[in-house]
């Protein structure tokens, strides 16, 4: 018989169940009360029962462990400083789509050399998940491979779907199920709709098919996610973070019937991947919140430990804390911004006037 399935695969390599990877990096009850508080906090903050705001920071994605404990323990020195007005969560993206080619992130490429180690990439990042818990400071991450929640979701606060897959049924399905907020991101071309119906959807029960702990593949019933929102990214022709277009998003999710707060992404579109814009976008957004906004939960900010980015190379000739992705802010204004956020009105004027000498966006 001539073989018709399997022609473009060069082999098939086990890899360890969600149930082994837990056992040898194991949950502690500490760090499970932590994540599932600060997803309580979360929710109160979405639904404007806690006056807190949330900040979302950290690399726009982790390639050296080092590093993102460095960062970690910084951040969470600002999260005690501030936590009576804010609740910092950190970024610990190990997963990124690519629009053609590129590194794909921790999880798929852990060596930073092509071997795509996926077993040493799980290993990696719940390790890191697990001693950035360990140290009191909970995580968000973006979930791109349906299978991978199994392995890491345990840890994660905060998630996001990303603007390429808000629309993907198989995402949707996956955010009814998921135990933690949901933010589904505005379309490339700055369109709100398809984030709103992924919202509506992800709210709803479904069927999909997945795996379980132990790797059998199954069906998987859930009861819907009640914490989808909304997370502003910009668009192609200009950014989205103004009074405008947070007014505009609030009508489209009160006609839908959403009651949760929107998220601002001062990266990406909002910034036009330009990482010192990103200051113009949380100082307007800040100012938004002053005047009295409701609509608005909270802010995310690319921010590693040096600002920039930096090309893939040999990992001995990269530069410390430095992006491998997007370009992002370093840490003294990463400080710096995240302490202005929530300033009176009249001090947040004097203080953080928008940087003139930057080209405008759009």
């Amino acid at each position: 018989m001539e073989i018709t399935d399997n022609l473009n695969i060069v082999q098939f390599k086990p890899l360890i169940t969600p149930e082994q990877l837990k056992e040898k990096f194991p949950l502690t009850d500490e760090t499970a009360h932590l994540v599932a508080e600060s997803r309580r906090v979360i929710q109160a903050i979405l639904t404007n029962k806690d006056k807190r705001r949330l900040v979302i920071a950290g690399p726009c994605s982790l390639h050296d462990s080092k590093a993102s404990f460095d960062y970690a323990g910084r951040l969470k020195k600002l999260q005690d400083k501030f936590r009576k007005k804010l609740l910092i969560i950190m970024r610990t993206y190990f997963e990124k789509p690519r629009t053609t080619l590129g590194w794909k992130g921790m999880l798929y490429d852990p060596y930073l050399d092509g071997t795509d180690n996926i077993e040493e990439g799980f290993n990696r990042a719940r390790d890191i998940l697990l001693e950035i818990g360990k140290n009191g400071l909970t995580c968000a991450t973006e979930f791109l491979d349906p299978i991978v929640p199994q392995y890491l979701a345990d840890l994660i606060s905060w998630a996001s779907i990303g603007a390429r897959t808000a629309e993907s049924q198989i995402h949707r399905q996956m955010a009814s199920g998921l135990s933690m907020p949901i933010g589904f991101k505005n379309s490339t071309d700055g369109n709100l709709t398809s984030a709103v119906d992924a919202i509506k959807a992800a709210a709803s029960p479904h069927s999909f098919l997945g795996i379980s702990r132990n790797g059998q593949v199954i069906i998987a019933e859930t009861r819907g996610n009640k914490f989808g929102h909304l997370v502003m990214r910009g668009g192609a022709d200009c950014p989205n973070y103004g009074a405008e277009y947070v007014a505009f998003a609030g009508v489209l999710l009160k006609k839908a019937g959403i009651g949760n707060g929107i998220i601002v992404d001062c990266s990406h579109a909002n910034s036009n991947k330009d990482y010192r814009l990103q200051r113009n976008a949380i100082i307007d957004v800040a100012g938004q919140v002053k005047s009295g906004t409701s609509l608005i939960a909270g802010v995310m900010l690319e921010s590693f430990i040096t600002a920039g980015n930096q090309k893939l190379t040999k990992p001995e000739k990269l530069t410390y804390g430095q992006s491998l992705t997007d370009e992002c802010i370093g840490w003294e204004e990463t400080e710096e911004l995240i302490s202005i956020f929530l300033l009176s009105q009249a001090q947040w004027q004097f203080a953080c006037p928008l940087d003139d000498s930057l080209p405008v966006w759009p």
